[in-house]
């Protein structure tokens, strides 16, 4: 069986995740405190296409079920903003409840719910994240958050609303799609100080499945 397998939301979430967990030595680059695992995203990553985050939330649990006879371990990553969202709390339960319910043991997978969406992982005062960007420097990315309408405050790390910001930033540049640039973004950027409830998660997961004492 493969060690764990990823499910998403959406593209841009799957090449997110991608640039994340396919960068060579993730485990020590974003100093997670684990051992290595098995990853192969043509196998280990889905997204649940043409479903986004509603379509996840309700039907996860289907998708998932037959993944139980090929990965020991399972993690679910969706964003709590969406229309008619009962919110991060009710999302995390319900779909935890409905997926313990077609088979996966509780201990065996994560349901992560990112408030207010993935984006808020991507953003930093970075070079990194603005290079790709198309951006020279960080003062000209945030000027152009700001230009296009949005609140990047004096001294926040990153905009008040994420998603539309890169959305934004991203149709003004006329730089390809949104999923290819979250891809470069993560697999340059830095998360190893995210502050991100969801991310924490996500770490304290693979941190418990993938104990880096257990490493050779």
């Amino acid at each position: 069986m493969r060690d764990i397998v990823f499910l998403v939301a959406d593209l841009s979430m799957q090449e997110a995740l991608r640039g994340f967990l396919t960068r060579n030595d993730f485990h020590r680059e974003y100093n997670l405190g684990i051992r290595p695992f098995d990853f192969d995203p043509r196998s280990d990553l889905f997204y649940a296409a043409g479903l986004n985050d509603p379509g996840l939330y309700t039907d996860g649990h289907n998708i998932l079920a037959p993944l139980q006879r090929t990965h020991h371990r399972a993690i679910v990553i969706q964003d709590s903003e969406w229309d008619g969202s009962p919110g991060a709390e009710a999302i995390c339960s319900g779909l935890t409840a409905r997926i313990a319910a077609s088979g996966w043991s509780i201990d065996r997978f994560r349901v992560i719910c990112i408030e207010p969406e993935l984006e808020n992982w991507m953003w930093q005062r970075n070079n990194r994240v603005a290079a790709p960007l198309g951006f020279a420097s960080v003062d000209d990315m945030i000027a152009a958050v700001r230009t296009a309408g949005l609140d990047w405050p004096d001294g926040h790390p990153k905009p008040l609303r994420p998603k539309e910001a890169l959305e934004a930033v991203v149709r003004r540049r006329g730089i390809g799609l949104s999923s290819a640039v979250h891809r470069s973004i993560t697999a340059n950027v830095s998360l190893s100080g995210c502050q991100c409830p969801a991310f924490q998660r996500l770490r304290e997961a693979l941190q418990q499945w993938f104990p880096s004492g257990n490493a050779a």
